[in-house]
């Protein structure tokens, strides 16, 4: 028997009435906890939640400029930093889908003047995997100090890594490397005969209305963008310079949470790739971490209660000034964008909290960092006020000890020249979370920085112990064990 017209009319009416309550309720609750998350200082910037693919929460938080008060809004411009690179793995897709280059091919093949002892082993593929093994320049010694503030064109700033030997054999493993996405950026000029940001402007920006977004460059007068700052403990102060022509294909883009909400909507579609191409972006070619890396995206399997894992494909950013993620769970086409202008902090704890939150899941609740507290006290009163501050707040429940703000700490003591205080922060770290590898590769730092080479051996073995993965501290450890 038919369903009477009315009725049918009626049972959809309600459904989109709870639905618009549900999306209602979890707008309210998102909004309760970022803006908890700024009022402790950890959070200053703007946000953009979908659920189902409809937006059910925007919102700015904090200023965009802080000299004039003027408040972050949703269509506020921030520096992206690192989540420029899946536009960049988007664009050389595009090439080779149109048959104007190949992945599996060396890259002398479009670079003919790069060193081909190195050239010749390393594909695209490589490049767009973090699998090439060419050195990231920006973990380069003294990289900030000598060379982020000098503008460069491509070609110039590929020479200053080229010649570099390669960290491991192209294809062995993972290794995050801002110096292969700088070289997709030069290859697509190369192929494309136009600049990336042109490329860039026609291939995605203007067919998806993003009106918001592009390469940023610090001499044009850009409305709403964000100035970019950096926390010192409890201090703010205006990040430091960087040309934008260093980040370049790995960095150098600016958007919105709105522009953002966009592209995520268009990666469902074959406006920009066909559909074959689009699946290639998110296969899981590498194992990186606790996931795998695609094509400028990190795909990762997070738990969700007792349900099923859900599948998260996203990617971070770090810049002068800035800190950013975007994280998309395609099979509900739920997306969480935030974009922060104080540094870095801790989106992913957020990204998590919005995340139990759409899911119905229970929330861990905001808490104050006790770095920003340690900070000013070991900088001022040193070591001993420092410890005694320490013992006396980290079982105050109002504080949390986040591993990534002790770290940021200890290492803002270790550049201000304060060793000792570097060492007990980074001690902190050890104690409170022992099976961080980053956290003894962090100690045994500070120990070598301080000149006991007895200490930094002891740490520096634990954690390569601990992360097998950290070259890094194994080059460090294989140089100081001589």
């Amino acid at each position: 028997m038919k369903k009477p017209i009315k009725l049918i009319a009626l049972f959809v009416v309600l459904q989109l009435f709870a639905f618009s309550t549900f999306a209602q309720d979890k707008a309210k609750q998102i909004d309760q906890l970022l803006s908890k998350y700024n009022e402790f200082g950890q959070f200053n910037g703007s946000a953009l939640v979908s659920e189902n693919g409809k937006v059910i929460f925007k919102k700015g938080y904090g200023f965009a400029n802080m000299e004039w008060d003027i408040q972050n809004q949703p269509n506020t411009k921030f520096r992206l930093g690192s989540i420029s690179k899946q536009f960049t793995a988007l664009l050389i897709v595009k090439l080779a889908e149109e048959g104007k280059l190949k992945l599996d091919v060396p890259i002398t093949t479009y670079l003919p003047d790069y060193p081909k002892a190195t050239g010749d082993k390393i594909t695209i593929h490589h490049l767009l995997t973090h699998t090439s093994g060419i050195p990231n320049y920006t973990s380069a010694p003294n990289f900030f100090k000598d060379k982020s503030r000098d503008p460069f064109t491509p070609e110039e700033f590929v020479k200053t890594f080229s010649s570099l030997p390669l960290e491991f054999t192209p294809g062995e493993k993972f290794q995050y490397s801002n110096s292969g996405y700088f070289l997709l950026g030069y290859i697509i000029e190369k192929v494309s005969g136009k600049s990336y940001e042109q490329y860039l402007q026609e291939t995605i920006l203007t067919p998806l209305k993003m009106v918001n977004s592009g390469y940023d460059h610090a001499d044009i007068i850009l409305k709403n963008r964000a100035a970019g700052y950096e926390k010192k403990g409890k201090q703010i102060i205006n990040a430091f310079y960087l040309d934008m022509s260093i980040p370049y294909a790995a960095g150098s883009l600016y958007s919105t949470v709105e522009d953002l909400y966009l592209w995520d909507q268009a990666l469902y579609t074959t406006k920009l790739l066909s559909e074959k191409s689009m699946e290639s972006l998110f296969k899981p070619y590498i194992k990186a971490g606790n996931g795998f890396y695609g094509y400028g995206w990190f795909l990762e399997e997070e738990p969700n209660g007792d349900k099923a894992k859900l599948k998260v494909v996203e990617h971070g950013g770090g810049i002068n000034g800035f800190n950013t993620v975007i994280s998309r769970i395609p099979a509900d086409k739920n997306l969480v964008v935030l974009l922060n202008n104080t540094g870095g902090t801790i989106l992913d704890e957020m990204n998590a909290g919005i995340r139990a939150i759409l899911y119905n899941q229970p929330l861990k609740q905001p808490k104050r960092s006790l770095a920003f507290e340690l900070l000013d006290v070991f900088s001022e009163k040193g070591t001993t006020a420092g410890t005694t501050t320490y013992k006396k707040l980290k079982n105050d429940p109002t504080y949390g000890i986040k591993e990534e703000d002790i770290n940021r700490v200890g290492y803002e003591l270790l550049q201000n020249g304060k060793k000792k205080e570097a060492i007990e922060v980074f001690k902190i770290n050890t104690e409170t979370f022992p099976k961080s590898g980053n956290a003894y590769d962090s100690l045994g730092e500070a120990y070598l920085a301080d000149g006991d080479k007895k200490m930094a051996i002891e740490n520096y073995t634990k954690s390569v112990a601990l992360d097998p993965g950290n070259e890094n501290g194994k080059k460090v450890l294989a140089e100081i064990s001589k």
